[in-house]
């Protein structure tokens, strides 16, 4: 049995260490059964999707911010890829961490402030360095708010329940990044139609979609005020241990935690690539504007998150049940290996087919993402969570949304320039997603036993 398993935080209560038995705080108030918690759940979820939208909504302008401000792809890839990767390394980590040791509500709700502001500036640049800024606030916004999202709501509900829970708060981030590209779309179809140009004058149209959006964020931010902080389950030491304790946590469970990273993170990337070229690859390869696709992408983005956040959540909750090492994790292996096919949605004959594996794709990638994260909050003691999300988040943006999306460029590059980009998509995408399966195999292997 490898050191991971023998940690006395994964063996119940009466496995506390001494000072989380002194102190009393290992267990706080009975967890509500997840019925009780499910207006608490919707309403986290409600503003993950205001959030994921505010996020992923550039993808769906970008062309048309392009030809205004004249960019290149190599700059498209920074603003996009960069802009939300280097936040992510130096704030993710930190968020994390207050997470752990702060009250999480107000932390959630001063990030959406934040991904608001981005929104706006991302309507008001004027340059690159502008649109730099405005779009690594509205990414460090939503994913450090997603840390917290997902500590809350593991708090909300018992451990066997919280794949279910978990599943609320990723349907929320799903109806997001749907909405980043049906919402951005139809408001970018509206003001280039000139319908409600008085609202917002001699703005372009896709900086006025950003407008509309900015002000929608501000009014879905209210609900999070009538929530109450839900008190912390399963506190091994302490959530103000100190932090050479945090650190020897970590570390004897590293044999499994690396290769849970190093998994997500090659999801990230593929999905990250995917998010951000699939839009220009359909307008160049398949001679498509965007009011022709906004509308079945963004269904398709719903429909492949709502059925990966149900089958990830139960599939999370039943892998819990199962005899034997790494039973939770079984669902994010085989979602890893369906994603390695579906990869090669760029270079699909059609526009039908193209759509059938981008769907694969984003299904595979919630599937894996909903089980990491119900693991960190199942494997890891409370004073860990935030961190270890935190941590996951840092380096599958820098990786993910830092270097996939250039990446992708270069490839394409090497293989004749900007005309061959779904190609280096692809290649790129089936890289990744192969390494995600042997990483999720590795960590099923050394997952701590229950």
């Amino acid at each position: 049995m490898d050191s991971a398993t023998k940690s006395p935080s994964l063996r119940g209560t009466e496995g506390r260490s001494p000072l989380a038995a002194a102190s009393g705080k290992g267990e706080g108030d009975p967890a509500s059964p997840i019925a009780h918690a499910l207006p608490s759940l919707l309403i986290l979820a409600l503003a993950m999707a205001s959030g994921f939208t505010m996020m992923g909504s550039f993808s769906m302008v970008q062309e048309g911010a392009k030809a205004e401000m004249a960019l290149s792809d190599f700059q498209l890839s920074l603003v996009q890829g960069v802009a939300a990767a280097v936040p992510l390394l130096l704030f993710s980590i930190p968020i994390g961490i207050m997470v752990d040791r702060m009250r999480r509500l107000r932390l959630f709700v001063l990030l959406a402030i934040i991904w608001t502001l981005g929104t706006f500036l991302t309507a008001t640049a004027q340059g690159v360095a502008m649109l730099f800024l405005a779009r690594m606030l509205a990414g460090v916004g939503t994913t450090g708010a997603l840390t917290a999202a997902l500590s809350l709501a593991a708090d909300m509900c018992a451990p066997e329940q919280r794949g279910r829970a978990l599943l609320i708060v990723t349907l929320g981030k799903s109806l997001g990044q749907a909405a980043a590209f049906a919402l951005a779309g139809w408001l970018l179809a509206l003001f280039l139609q000139g319908v409600g140009a008085q609202w917002f004058p001699h703005a372009a149209p896709w900086r006025a979609a950003h407008f509309a959006l900015a002000l929608l964020s501000a009014a879905l931010i209210l609900p999070m005020l009538t929530l109450r902080e839900p008190a912390r389950h399963e506190v091994e030491s302490s959530i103000h241990a100190p932090w050479g304790t945090i650190v020897r946590e970590l570390w004897s469970r590293r044999a499994f935690l690396a290769p849970l990273f190093m998994g997500q993170v090659s999801v990230v990337m593929a999905d990250a690539a995917a998010a951000i070229w699939a839009s220009p690859v359909l307008s160049r390869s398949y001679g498509l504007a965007p009011p022709d696709f906004a509308g079945w992408m963004g269904g398709l983005i719903f429909v492949t998150g709502v059925a990966g956040a149900i089958l990830g959540g139960f599939a999370a909750d039943w892998g819990q049940k199962r005899r034997g090492r790494g039973g939770l994790l079984t669902g994010a292996v085989i979602a890893a290996g369906l994603g390695i096919p579906s990869a090669l949605f760029p270079v699909m004959p059609g526009v039908g087919s193209f759509a059938l594996a981008l769907g694969a794709l984003m299904l595979c990638g919630t599937v894996t993402g909903l089980v990491t994260s119900v693991a960190l909050t199942v494997f890891l003691p409370n004073e860990l969570r935030g961190l270890c999300i935190g941590a996951f988040i840092a380096i599958a943006g820098l990786i993910g949304f830092g270097v996939a999306p250039t990446l992708v460029t270069l490839i394409s590059a090497l293989l004749g320039g900007e005309a061959h980009l779904n190609q280096g998509l692809a290649v790129v995408g089936t890289a990744v997603s192969a390494l995600s399966l042997l990483a999720f195999a590795q960590a099923r292997r050394k997952a701590p036993i229950r």
